[in-house]
């Protein structure tokens, strides 16, 4: 965007011809080291591709990758995984499968080990080793999304303070507040970078209120705008349990709490009463 001085995009040629922008931190992961491809050429058509589809190119990595535990296309072949995904626009079976996400391909090709909540895939965050994101993924009514509650914060960045991502303690908490900071970005059209600034900058969030004050002729307070963020985040849930949703839904795939992560060898071990708690708010 003109003028914004955090400049997150990137244009990357493909050797096709075409131009890829961006390449995003998560698609180089879902499509690069996710599914074992090393060709950032690989990558970047698939990621083209996607985009030409109107595919989320996290949960399509994470589609990939299924197929690739199934055997349809080997581990790291980034030639085959093209040849797959470009099922999709055929309308072929195959690319039908592809088409309705990790869930639903892990059905398909019976494969059970799929890291998806609420039909979601798992960005490129291990909640194991980052106990809050695990929160955040577990808990939002969006299913597996990390931008909901960016626990990375203050769990692996130390921006707005530090909770130790292997560790239980605080990790509540830290989503939760961070949904509903998040849920109130979201809700004003702000880019959620404006996120980092609200936390190591005591300024931010007055400004941002008073911004909005002028904006629409309001007259809000900070704790105004909060309450707005809660309300916000409680409707959306709402919405959930209309749709049949219950609380069996936030809850993280079972191997993560069982098989441990190198090198900590720890696994996610924030309990289902804890996590049924998130919303007492």
């Amino acid at each position: 965007m003109p003028g914004c001085v955090i400049g997150c995009s990137n244009e990357y040629p493909l050797p096709s011809g075409k131009t890829i922008s961006p390449i995003e931190y998560e698609t180089a992961w879902a499509f690069g080291a996710h599914c074992e491809v090393s060709s950032l050429d690989d990558i970047g058509e698939l990621n083209w591709l996607s985009n030409d589809l109107g595919l989320d190119t996290i949960e399509t990595g994470g589609t990939l990758g299924v197929l690739m535990e199934a055997g349809i296309i080997p581990w790291g072949d980034g030639k085959k995984a093209l040849e797959a995904l470009e099922e999709v626009g055929k309308g072929s079976p195959l690319g039908r499968i592809i088409g309705q996400g990790s869930v639903f391909a892990g059905q398909a090709f019976g494969i059970t080990r799929i890291a998806a909540v609420k039909g979601q895939h798992m960005p490129a965050y291990d909640p194991r080793g980052i106990k809050g994101i695990g929160v955040t993924y577990a808990t939002t009514p969006m299913g597996a999304d990390h931008t909901a509650g960016y626990c990375i914060t203050a769990n692996i960045l130390k921006v707005g303070g530090i909770v130790d991502p292997l560790k239980r303690e605080g990790q509540l908490d830290l989503s939760r507040n961070l949904q509903i900071a998040s849920t109130l970005i979201d809700s004003t059209g702000f880019c959620l970078f404006v996120a980092f600034a609200i936390l190591d900058n005591e300024d931010a969030m007055p400004t941002i209120v008073e911004m909005l004050n002028t904006r629409f002729g309001w007259s809000l307070s900070v704790e105004d705008a909060l309450a707005l963020g809660k309300r916000t985040l409680k409707v959306e849930r709402d919405f959930n349990v209309q749709a049949g949703f219950t609380k069996e839904h936030d809850r993280l795939p079972e191997f993560l709490m069982k098989e441990k992560l190198a090198p900590h060898d720890i696994h996610f071990d924030i309990g289902e009463e804890e996590l049924d708690t998130f919303y007492n708010f």
